[in-house]
């Protein structure tokens, strides 16, 4: 079991992230934190997200953007990003063994875990482009 360490700064961050219902980025993080009251240096955000990440308490999302994004949610699950609004939304499909298994096979990896991100265009979006 991993030790953790929450000092006050990364449970402020932990609980932004928590309580965020729209995968948030490194600046989402500052400015919620700054709502909340605090004021920590963006280094102290950074390190933070990044402890929290290699404690597997919240998730790291590389979604192809320039910005990392952050989830609490640490079980298996998968993503889907809106290509209009950048919208993200989880997807609880499992990703089927057999797909794994051919991936091994064609490429000689030994798959250890997989993380997709399905795009697509959001219901919101989809309205707006019929109006």
């Amino acid at each position: 079991m991993k030790t953790i360490n929450l000092t006050t700064q990364r449970q402020a961050v932990y609980d932004i992230v928590c309580d965020a219902v729209d995968h948030p980025t490194a600046a989402d993080v500052m400015n919620r934190l700054v709502e909340r009251g605090h004021s920590f240096a963006y280094g102290t955000v950074y390190n933070s997200l990044r402890y929290l990440t290699d404690k597997d308490m919240i998730r790291e999302l590389k979604l192809g953007e320039a910005a990392s994004r952050y989830d609490a949610r640490t079980d298996d699950h998968q993503h889907i990003v809106c290509e209009a609004c950048g919208k993200v939304d989880e997807v609880m499909t499992a990703i089927p063994e057999e797909w794994l298994a051919r991936v091994a096979e064609e490429t000689g990896y030994e798959v250890e875990g997989a993380h997709i991100v399905v795009e697509g265009v959001c219901a919101e979006c989809r309205s707006k482009r019929k109006k």
